[in-house]
């Protein structure tokens, strides 16, 4: 393949970070990297407090721990998402209330938001999709005056705002993700960020197997049990050493990245003013992180061409997700109600390859091979 949809960077130090803490002999988590790592992410962004996870399912699998939910509490989560948005609640025994998207965009129809609500809600879980922000200012109104508490799937979200704040800051709990495809990486891993202090101290322990260890490792008790439920969240120092150097280069990685997703919008603005496709539309308030640049299409039919087009001329360009509402785990359990606009970009989005080291001749491969279909 010419062009592959993704491919991972190595754009510092992450070898030599990786070989650092292996030579200060602690390999497990919560080691001198991750330490760094924390305090990034709480001086840069202003977090109350991270935690770096092995993914951003854990993360959101902590957060379901962490508010109590239980058999018959009602969540209220986008269809059009990827299953651990969903999987993480429905573990804890909750029943999933899907929202539709805007018709504009993947991100959540806050305005269909209350009719969802009902005495059994106890979360919303937001996602910003393509690193661009949901309506926060309607969503946490709703939460506070239904007493509901907000979490936000930041998996894409880094380096992204909503009306000056970062995504991640604004729901009580936040996930995000550093799997090998997001702007910034560790391969694999992820990060619970605690914004409500009341979860802070319990955190530490469902991440540490439920054990107090934190505190007994920070002098703060003479011993350390199993207080709680928790399970093994805590990522290698290794993988924080990695994701480290990415956080150190995360001005210049956004800046490439930036670069790469504006030439993609000129180069299709023909094709939106002549309405064959559309293209990402960044909402009010919310800024573009550059995280995924997709194009609309007027069919399955069509997208399925396409992307049969671009493969031949040597381009990897991909669907996302498939509506969580009509998947075969869920599709018996879901109520009779229609998400077109789930649906419609479940048939009808097409990502196109956008990653650091993705050069100028790949990119105008790609651009050319859109248009000559297009033209045709």
């Amino acid at each position: 393949m010419k062009v592959p949809f993704n491919k991972p960077c190595f754009i510092g130090k992450e070898l030599d970070y990786i070989s650092q803490a292996v030579k200060f002999g602690k390999i497990s988590g919560d080691g001198i990297f991750t330490k760094k790592c924390h305090d990034f992410f709480e001086s840069t962004y202003g977090f109350k407090k991270v935690l770096l996870t092995t993914s951003c399912t854990d993360a959101l699998e902590m957060a379901a721990i962490l508010l109590d939910i239980k058999e018959g509490d009602e969540v209220i989560v986008p269809s059009f998402t990827f299953v651990s948005t969903a999987n993480a609640f429905v573990l804890r025994g909750a029943k999933i209330v899907f929202s539709d998207s805007c018709s504009h965009h993947p991100n959540m129809d806050v305005s269909k938001l209350e009719d969802l609500i009902t005495p059994k809600t106890k979360v919303i879980v937001v996602v910003h999709y393509a690193g661009m922000a949901c309506d926060m200012d309607v969503i946490m109104e709703l939460a506070n005056k239904h007493n509901l508490f907000v979490v936000e799937d930041a998996a894409q979200s880094i380096h992204s705002f909503y009306k000056g704040k970062p995504l991640g800051s604004i729901g009580h709990l936040a996930a995000f993700s550093f799997h090998e495809t997001k702007n910034v990486s560790s391969g694999e891993g992820g990060m619970l960020v605690i914004n409500d202090e009341r979860f802070v101290k319990r955190a530490e322990i469902i991440r540490e197997k439920g054990t107090n260890r934190s505190q007994f490792f920070r002098g703060e008790v003479n011993k350390y049990d199993w207080v709680d439920i928790g399970s093994s969240f805590l990522p290698s120092d290794i993988i924080a050493a990695f994701l480290f150097a990415q956080l150190e280069n995360i001005d210049k990685i956004q800046k490439k990245r930036m670069k790469i997703w504006l030439k993609y919008q000129e180069a299709f603005h023909s094709l939106v003013k002549s309405k064959k496709i559309r293209l990402p539309e960044i909402p009010n308030n919310a800024t573009n992180n550059a995280h995924i640049f997709y194009l609309v299409c007027q069919s399955n039919e069509e997208r399925s061409r396409l992307i049969n087009h671009l493969k031949e001329d040597g381009v990897l360009a991909v669907f996302h997700y498939i509506s969580l509402h009509k998947s075969p785990f869920y599709s018996i359990n879901h109520n009779s109600n229609e998400l077109q606009n789930a649906d419609l970009f479940t048939e009808c989005l097409l990502r196109l390859p956008l990653f650091y080291n993705l050069t100028s001749k790949q990119q105008n491969l790609v651009i050319n091979s859109i248009l000559s279909f297009y033209k045709s």
